[in-house]
């Protein structure tokens, strides 16, 4: 049961506040700048009015996920540290010798009462709100990167889960044939990956001779699963426990398992709106929504700038009928030139065919959109004029004849070339590193670099309360940064 009437509290021990917490102080700052009372306006409907015990008031319990996120402590460290930190008591709205609460209350708010809320919605609107009407932001540029967090379940251990799948394989294959102990490799003992991956090949390959053990279906699922296994572990897939969270890619070398973290953030570092998705999503499609989401708080939205990942051919049609203007490099195939054209491939625009560095002419073309959606043309060369070609060897390879294709540059993306070459282009692409730094701010300052929970719902609180708590700070700072001027 949620307690309506609101709580009066005289308190011998209330003067301890201004003796002992500076007027400056972040905290007061907080309860300054924020009525925190919108929290029970979003959660009443999540509460009996009438029946049950009295629950613990929701507007304290959303602030100490405010501590937590500025404190990075444990659930239980944190209500213990509530309990004696008077600048904690005063932020949470308790007197000096008022009980706190117990920590496993925090569990259940959590997962009880927030979440089915559109808390990270929410939450950043109200930070971009109070900084508009301070005048802090002007509303008309975002900067959008994303930044990723890593799964509170670490991935199994590759090794370990080789192990197990191999050990069903020999069993079964021992129950069905007690003389193949005897042909089998020797099992590896060790923790070395590439050593069990290639013992592991070792068993496929002996096993799969065997074509009569292949046949019971025990041992030829088995079998199939462990393949399956190597060639997941060799393209990098993770094992896991969590089952929402994915393998995502920093670079073609780095790699986290997580999620992801999309954001759009004003030059004067407020963020403006946020989604999360798992850690394989790429960055681009999630745009749209960024844009959409801060437009609902800053609606003279001009200009985005980010990577070549928000530069592609649907971004830019969207941006161009909204008139946004798009501060993003277009893929590099579009400006370098693809592999075969530094090979001596060309163009014969009277022809309108490819010619060979041999000086054959392709056959035929056709257009068709290739694996990330993107448009390219496709030139085919005559199997015979390759058959007899010297250079077949280095071209056309085992296929004996030549495929190649080459990118279409659309009318947005001729534009956008041309738009990189200017001053203004250049003046706002500059811009970006402020984006990176608050993804740095993010993951060490307010506990982003790890989730903190399972599960992408469990990201979303943490998220949402991450994100408004780094807004609230940043204000504070331009604020005094104003005020000094």
């Amino acid at each position: 049961m949620l307690n309506t009437q609101a709580k009066i509290q005289f308190s011998e021990h209330a003067c301890l506040y201004d003796m002992l917490i500076p007027k400056d102080h972040k905290f007061r700052q907080f309860l300054n700048l924020v009525d925190f009372s919108f929290v029970y306006d979003e959660l009443k409907n999540k509460y009996c009015p009438d029946n049950g015990r009295a629950a613990n008031d929701p507007v304290m319990m959303f602030k100490y996920l405010v501590l937590k996120a500025l404190s990075g402590l444990s659930d239980e460290n944190l209500v213990e540290r509530s309990k004696y930190d008077l600048s904690y008591k005063f932020f949470l709205g308790l007197m000096p010798e008022d009980n706190v609460i117990d920590s496993s209350s925090l569990t259940r708010f959590r997962r009880q009462r927030l979440a089915d809320v559109e808390i990270l919605d929410l939450l950043l609107a109200k930070t971009v709100k109070i900084a508009k009407e301070l005048t802090l932001i002007d509303g008309k540029t975002i900067i959008v990167d994303s930044t990723h967090t890593l799964s509170k379940a670490m991935p199994l251990d590759q090794v370990e889960s080789l192990q197990r799948k191999a050990k069903e394989v020999r069993k079964h294959v021992y129950a069905a044939d007690d003389s193949m102990k005897a042909k089998l490799p020797a099992k590896y003992e060790g923790h070395n990956l590439a050593e069990e991956i290639a013992y592991v090949k070792e068993l496929i390959r002996a096993v799969s001779e065997n074509e009569r053990l292949c046949l019971l279906d025990d041992i030829s699922e088995r079998l199939s699963l462990l393949k399956e296994m190597v060639a997941d572990i060799e393209d990098h897939y993770t094992v896991s426990n969590d089952k929402d969270a994915r393998l995502g890619h920093k670079s073609a070398d780095t790699s986290f398992y997580g999620y992801k973290t999309h954001i759009a953030m004003t030059p004067e570092r407020i963020i403006t709106a946020a989604t999360i998705s798992t850690g394989e999503k790429n960055d681009g499609p999630e745009l749209p929504e960024l844009i959409r989401k801060t437009q609902e708080t800053l609606p003279e939205l001009e200009r985005v700038v980010g990577d070549g990942a928000y530069a592609g051919q649907n971004n830019l049609e969207n941006a161009e009928r909204e008139g946004i203007t798009i501060v993003a490099k277009v893929n590099s195939l579009l400006l370098e030139g693809t592999k075969e054209e530094k090979n001596g491939f060309s163009f014969n625009k009277d022809a309108n065919m490819v010619v060979c560095p041999a000086g054959h002419m392709s056959i035929s073309s056709r257009r068709a959109k290739d694996r990330t959606g993107n448009d390219r043309m496709w030139y085919q060369f005559s199997r015979k004029a390759c058959g007899v070609c010297a250079l077949r060897d280095t071209c056309a390879g085992r296929r004996g004849h030549k495929s190649i294709s080459f990118p279409i540059k659309t009318e947005q993306q001729l534009r956008q070339i041309e738009f990189m070459k200017t001053e203004e282009f250049r003046q706002w692409y500059r811009e970006r590193y402020k984006i990176e730094a608050k993804n740095s701010e993010l993951k060490y300052s307010y506990g982003y670099l790890e989730a903190l929970y399972y599960g992408i719902t469990g990201l979303k609180i943490q998220g949402a309360v991450a994100l408004f708590t780094c807004n609230l700070s940043r204000i504070v700072r331009l604020l005094t940064e104003k005020t000094e001027k």
